[in-house]
C-alpha cells in the first residue's frame, strides 16, 4: 500500500534548522580552522613552558679541562673585568678594599627577595647575573631590583654552556635575555657572566671566542676574584670565610641566590656584609668599580697614553687600577634588541665622580651603579612585554593543564573500573537462565523506516525485515527522496511477498518529522525505529520487544553493530561500537540512566512517543533528544543485547567527520535543552543526577582534553624521557586494550580486529578528538547544521558474519 501526505498547495515554511542551515555551512571551515589553531596555541604555549624549564632545547654539557694555549697569558692572570677594544681584549682588576658583590642564577621567588632585603637593610649594592628564563616567570622581582638600584647583567636564557652553542644559539640567549629584562624592568644591559665560569684562568680556547665575539658586540664580561662556593652548602662559617679576600685586595666576590638550596647564603651574607664593612671595606657593582677606576685613571693622568695604546690596538693589557680606560661601551651591545642605546642613555665610561658606597645620610644609589643598563624603548620594549605576557600565561596554562589532565586521567581509569564491574554485572544478570522481563510479547509491532535517498540500501532493509520471526507491519516513510526510493521500496516489498509495507511519502521534511508521520500512522501500540541503512537478524525484533512486558519499561536500545567491517575505517568504527557504545550502554541500563537510544535499532512505547511530543527538530540527535525526554516522564530505558542490527558506517573520512559532527553537536544540543533535568526530583530526575554528569565528563569535557593527553604525551617524549613516557603510553594502550578485548568477549566478537587498536589510538581517535573540539566550538559560537545525508553503498546485506 502506498499513501502520500496531501499537500495544501502552498510551499511549506523552512523549519528553523532550514533556515539557518546556509549560514551555517559558511561557517563550518572557520570553526575547523579555529579548533586547530586552539590545538596549535596550546601546543606552542606548552613548548614555550618547555624552554623556560629548559625541556625544551636543553643542554646539560659543561666543558671541564680543555686547554687554554690560545688564550693571552695577560687575560688568564688579569682581572675579573673583561672588555674588547678594536678586538683586543683589556682587563680590570677591582680596587682595594671594594668588593664588587654578584649574585648568579636568579631571580628566584623564595631567596632573591630575601637578599633584596638584606641589601637593602645594609645599604649595600648587587650585581645580579639573572638567567633570562627567570626573569620572564619573575619580572616583578627584576623590577624590585632594578628599582631599588641594584645592577643587573645576563647569564644567557636557559643556563647553557656557550662554548658548546652555535652563533645563531648564542645570539638567540642573549637576544631572548635582553627581551625579558625589557619587559620586566624596561631596560638592557651591557654585563654578562657566562653559565659554569669562574675566575679568568679558567678561560679556555672554546669559551675564548665566545668571550670576544660578545666583547666586540659590546658587552662586558664579569668573572669572579673569590668564590664564596655557597653552592656546594659547606655551612655559613665556610661560606663567610671562603668568600673573604686576601689581604686588603678588592674583589669580584660571587654568591648564588637560585639554583639551588640557598637558606645558608641567606644565613652568611648579613654577616659577610657586616665583617666586610668593619674591615673598612666598600661595596659597589661592576658598573661602580669601572667608574671608581676611571676617576682614579684621570686623577694619575695616565689614561690618554693607555687608551691610546688599546685603540690602537699595540697591547693586550691587563691594566692596573688607576691606568685602565673605560671598559663599557658607549652603546648597547649590537646583539641586543635594537643594537643601539635607545634615548641615549648615560653610559658607564661618560659616568664620573661617585664611589658607589653608601654614605652618612644613607644615600647610596647613582647612575654610576647602574651605568651598565639602558633604556628599552621601541619594540624592544613591547616585544619585551609581549614575552613576559606569553610566559605568564604558560605559567598559568600549563600547570593547570597539566593538574586538570591528572584528574582526566583518574577519572576515565575509574571510568574504566566502573565499565568492567557493571558489564560484567550485567552480562551476568541479562544472561542467567532464570532472567525474564515477564509474560514474552508475542503482539504485532510497528517498525518504521525513516529513508532519503536510501535506493542502495533500502531492498536489503526490507529484505531483513522479510524475514522477520515476530509479526510485524512495515512503514517506510519517504521523506522527499529524488532517487526514486519509494518506488524500490514498493518494488521490494512486492518480490518479497510483503504484504505488511506501507510506503508513506511526503515532502522533505527531516528524519525527525518522518519518524513523527510514522509513528502517527504506526497501528500497533509499540514502534521499532530504523535506519533506512540497517539490516536485522531474523530474531532482533522478537528480542527487542520482550523488555516491553516490564509496565516500567519506555524505550529500548538494541545493540548497533559495524556490517562494513573489513576496511580500516570500518574495523576502527567496529571497535568503537563494541567497546565504547555497547560497553557503555550496559553501565548506563544498570544506572537507569540511558543516554541514547542508537537511531540504527531502537523500540518504544507508542504512547510514550507521542506524550513527550514525538521526535523534536529542536536537535539534530533527535535519538539522545527522546530518551532524555522518556527518562524525565518517569519512564525507564533499557538496553537488549540479542536485538542485533547491522549497520553501514561511514566507509571516508569525510563520511565520518559529518555524522560524528551531527552526533556530536546534537548531544550538546539535546543536553542543554533538558539541563533542567539537573534539578528534577524523584525518579524522573535520575538521569539529571546520574547520567547527565557522566555523559558531560566522559563524553564532552573527556574527549576534549584528550588530545592534549597525546600532546603532552609527545612532548615528554621528545624532551624528558622518552622510554618513561613510551612506557606510560603503552600502559594506557594495555589497560583500553584490556577493556575492549572484554566487551568483545561480552558481544562474542573476533578478537582479531583488536590488532587495528594502536592506529586506532593513533589515528582514529585523534580526528574523534578534533570532530568534538569543532562541536564545541560550533556550539559555544551558536552555529547551527542542517541534517547531512552520508553516501551509501548498499554493502550491509544479510548479515553476514552474525553470530
Amino acid at each position: 500500500m502506498t499513501t502520500t501526505t496531501p499537500s495544501r498547495g502552498r510551499r511549506r515554511a523552512p523549519t528553523r534548522m532550514e533556515r539557518a542551515a546556509g549560514k551555517a555551512a559558511a561557517l563550518q571551515k572557520p570553526r575547523v580552522i579555529l579548533a586547530l589553531l586552539l590545538l596549535l596555541g596550546l601546543t606552542c604555549v606548552m613548548l614555550l613552558d618547555g624552554y623556560l624549564r629548559a625541556e625544551v632545547g636543553g643542554d646539560q654539557r659543561v666543558r671541564d679541562g680543555a686547554s687554554a694555549s690560545k688564550v693571552p697569558d695577560k687575560v688568564l692572570n688579569g682581572g675579573p673585568i673583561l672588555t674588547f677594544r678594536n678586538g683586543k681584549p683589556v682587563t680590570q682588576t677591582i680596587a682595594k678594599k671594594t668588593i664588587v658583590l654578584t649574585f648568579d642564577d636568579g631571580p628566584n621567588p623564595t631567596y632573591t627577595p630575601t637578599v633584596l632585603k638584606i641589601l637593602k637593610k645594609y645599604d649595600v649594592p648587587a650585581t645580579f647575573f639573572l638567567v633570562g628564563s627567570m626573569v620572564s616567570r619573575y619580572p616583578d622581582i627584576v623590577k624590585q631590583m632594578v628599582e631599588q638600584g641594584e645592577e643587573v647583567g645576563i647569564h644567557t636564557f636557559t643556563h647553557v654552556d656557550l662554548s658548546y652553542q652555535s652563533d645563531a644559539r648564542i645570539k638567540r640567549e642573549m637576544e631572548q635575555t635582553q627581551l625579558a629584562l625589557a619587559g620586566a624592568a624596561g631596560i638592557t644591559t651591557t654585563l654578562f657572566r657566562a653559565p659554569y665560569s669562574s675566575e679568568t684562568d679558567a678561560i679556555d680556547n672554546y669559551s675564548y671566542p665566545v668571550y670576544k665575539k660578545l666583547g666586540t658586540d659590546g658587552y662586558t664580561s664579569v668573572f669572579v676574584d673569590t668564590d664564596s662556593d655557597d653552592w656546594k652548602q659547606p655551612g655559613v662559617a665556610k661560606i663567610i670565610k671562603w668568600a673573604t679576600p686576601s689581604g686588603t685586595s678588592g674583589s669580584s666576590v660571587l654568591f648564588h641566590d637560585a639554583g639551588g638550596v640557598r637558606s645558608q647564603t641567606m644565613k652568611a651574607l648579613p654577616t659577610y656584609i657586616a665583617k666586610m664593612k668593619a674591615k673598612g671595606y666598600t661595596f659597589t657593582t661592576v658598573s661602580g668599580a669601572i667608574a671608581k677606576n676611571t676617576a682614579a685613571e684621570r686623577a694619575s693622568g695616565t689614561g690618554a697614553g693607555a687608551a691610546a695604546g688599546a685603540a690602537a690596538g699595540t697591547s693586550t693589557g691587563t691594566v692596573a687600577v688607576g691606568a685602565q680606560p673605560s671598559a663599557a661601551p658607549s652603546a648597547a651591545p649590537t646583539g641586543a634588541p635594537g643594537g643601539t642605546a635607545p634615548g641615549g642613555g648615560q653610559t658607564v665610561g661618560s659616568a664620573v665622580g661617585g664611589t658607589g658606597t653608601g654614605n652618612q645620610n644613607g644615600t647610596r644609589r647613582t647612575s654610576v651603579l647602574q651605568g651598565a643598563h639602558r633604556e628599552a624603548t621601541g619594540m624592544t620594549l613591547y616585544e619585551g612585554k609581549a614575552l613576559i605576557y606569553a610566559v605568564k600565561v604558560a605559567e598559568w596554562v600549563v600547570p593547570g593543564l597539566a593538574a586538570g589532565l591528572t584528574v582526566v586521567g583518574v577519572a576515565v581509569m575509574g571510568r574504566f573500573g566502573m565499565m568492567l564491574i557493571l558489564a560484567r554485572r550485567h552480562y551476568r544478570q541479562r544472561n542467567k537462565r532464570r532472567f525474564s522481563w515477564g509474560p514474552t510479547v508475542t503482539r504485532p509491532v510497528t517498525v518504521i523506516v525513516p529513508a532519503y535517498n536510501e535506493k542502495e540500501c533500502i531492498a536489503n532493509t526490507l529484505e531483513s525485515l522479510a524475514k522477520s520471526t515476530h509479526p510485524i507491519e512495515v512503514i517506510v516513510v519517504d521523506d522527499g527522496s529524488s532517487d526514486g526510493t519509494s518506488e524500490i521500496a514498493r518494488e521490494a516489498a512486492r518480490s518479497f511477498g510483503m504484504t505488511n509495507v506501507r510506503v508513506i511519502r511526503q515532502e522533505n521534511a527531516g528524519k525527525p518529522a518522518a519518524l513523527n508521520n510514522g509513528v502517527r500512522s504506526a497501528s500497533y501500540d509499540i514502534v521499532v525505529m530504523m535506519d533506512g541503512d540497517t539490516v536485522f537478524e531474523p530474531d532482533t525484533v522478537r528480542q527487542l520487544v520482550q523488555p516491553f512486558a516490564d509496565p516500567e519499561v519506555g524505550a529500548v536500545a538494541g545493540n548497533a553493530k559495524v556490517g562494513n567491517r573489513n576496511t580500516i575505517i570500518g574495523a576502527w568504527q567496529h571497535i568503537e561500537y563494541v567497546m565504547g557504545f555497547n560497553l557503555d550502554r550496559r553501565m548506563y541500563d544498570l544506572l537507569r540512566c540511558m543516554p541514547t537510544i542508537p537511531g540504527a535499532i531502537g523500540a518504544f512505547r507508542r504512547e510514550a512517543v507521542l506524550a513527550v511530543g514525538g521526535m523534536s527538530e529542536d536537535t539534530l540527535a533527535e535519538d539522545t533528544d527522546i530518551t532524555i525526554a522518556l527518562h524525565r516522564e518517569g519512564w525507564r530505558v533499557v538496553y537488549q543485547e540479542h536485538a542485533r542490527a547491522w549497520t553501514e558506517a561511514p566507509a571516508s573520512l569525510k563520511q565520518l567527520w559529518s555524522q560524528r559532527y551531527r552526533w556530536s553537536y546534537g548531544t550538546m544540543q539535546a543536553l542543554w535543552k533538558h539541563r533542567k533535568s539537573l534539578t528534577d526530583k524523584g525518579p524522573s530526575g535520575r538521569f539529571g543526577r546520574v547520567g547527565m554528569p557522566l555523559v558531560v565528563i566522559f563524553q564532552i569535557i573527556t574527549p576534549v582534553f584528550a588530545p592534549l593527553i597525546d600532546v603532552f604525551t609527545v612532548y615528554s617524549m621528545i624532551f624528558v624521557d622518552f622510554w618513561a613516557s613510551l612506557g606510560m603510553w603503552f600502559a594506557v594502550l594495555a589497560i583500553q586494550l584490556f577493556c575492549a578485548a572484554y566487551a568483545f568477549r561480552l558481544d562474542r566478537e573476533k578478537y582479531r580486529y583488536l590488532l587495528m587498536m594502536p592506529l586506532q589510538q593513533l589515528a582514529y581517535r585523534q580526528m574523534m578528538y578534533l570532530v568534538l573540539i569543532h562541536s564545541s566550538i560550533t556550539a559555544l559560537t551558536g552555529g547551527r547544521l542542517r541534517w547531512q545525508k552520508l553516501k551509501r553503498t548498499g554493502e550491509v546485506g544479510t548479515p553476514a558474519g552474525a553470530n
